[in-house]
């Protein structure tokens, strides 16, 4: 090799190393927002370990080990109560997760756009409404005595007395999921809509000269262009099964169905912040924390087997 082929050649290598580095200082500050918000907090940890008081410094306070975490399991009846909430609920609302797939492949589907548009944003508004908003709603809607619902129901004789879906306790999980998907179907459907503006319109044109027709072209190009969006968010909704809410259930739950609807972001601030426990509310956390990683590794690895792919 000449030496001007060796200068050219080191002159490639330095620019490659400063075009990485300038990528790397791009991504320091943002390396250093996910260091501080997400790794330091960490460091409270060490109060689920200790008899915290406020006021007093963790090293001050006395060492207990595992005392809180004993006495997370210590109530095992109201532990399992909880768990059998919150996990029910979480498998409900992932059973229902194809919903806002199904719902943008419909709005696809509709030939008139500003139809389309009207629809997606009327769908997504309930997603930026409060829960507090959301109770007034519901109660307006369908709650109270004199809601619509039972207005309408009363007048047309299918019911003799007005209806309290929100204190029935036989349904009480069906009721909250609905009201979940109700408030997030629209704004879940726009991931599902970006997926399908990136999938390969030749395609669909390919389809169209095969003579397929419109359901035909949704089952072999549309659902399986979406697969791969559905189970990334598949296995986050696995890994987050303990984190179903805690203003939902909070305000939605009355007397007659908290039994049902105390979930586990419920029981941590009411066994733990409400009663200033924040040793045990640290040591519920941690629970969350590792129970979710385990999780999110247990549906990493089924769907490495099963579909030969993974989010890590």
């Amino acid at each position: 090799m000449t030496g001007e082929a060796r200068a050219v050649k080191r002159s490639g290598w330095n620019g490659r190393k400063k075009k990485q580095l300038k990528l790397v200082l791009l991504l320091l500050p943002f390396m250093a927002l996910v260091f501080v918000f997400s790794y330091a907090p960490l460091f409270g940890w060490g109060y689920a370990f200790v008899d915290f008081t406020p006021g007093v410094s963790m090293f001050e306070s006395k060492f207990v080990g595992l005392k809180y975490f004993r006495r997370i399991f210590g109530n095992s009846a109201d532990f399992i109560k909880v768990m059998r909430n919150t996990l029910t609920i979480s498998s409900m609302n992932i059973c229902c997760s194809v919903l806002p797939a199904i719902f943008a492949i419909a709005l696809s589907m509709v030939k008139r756009p500003r139809f389309a548009k009207l629809v997606q944003t009327a769908s997504s508004i309930p997603n930026f409404l409060s829960w507090v908003l959301v109770y007034s709603i519901v109660f307006m809607l369908i709650a109270s005595e004199s809601s619509a619902m039972n207005i309408i129901l009363m007048r047309l004789g299918l019911v003799s007395s007005p209806l309290s879906p929100l204190t029935n306790y036989e349904h009480a999980w069906t009721i909250q999921v609905s009201i979940g998907v109700w408030k997030s179907l629209g704004y879940n459907a726009i991931i599902y809509l970006s997926s399908i503006t990136s999938i390969d319109q030749e395609l669909y044109e390919a389809a169209d000269v095969d003579g397929a027709d419109a359901w035909k072209k949704v089952l072999h190009i549309t659902v399986p262009g979406l697969l791969p969006t559905f189970f990334v968010l598949l296995l986050l909704a696995i890994s987050n099964m303990l984190s179903n809410g805690f203003d939902q259930f909070w305000l939605l739950a009355t007397g007659m169905t908290w039994d049902k609807l105390e979930v586990f972001d419920t029981y941590v601030y009411r066994m733990g912040i409400k009663n200033m426990e924040y040793s045990l509310a640290t040591a519920m956390g941690i629970f969350k924390s590792v129970v979710s990683i385990l999780l999110l590794t247990a549906a990493n690895i089924g769907s490495k087997k099963l579909r030969g792919t993974s989010i890590f």
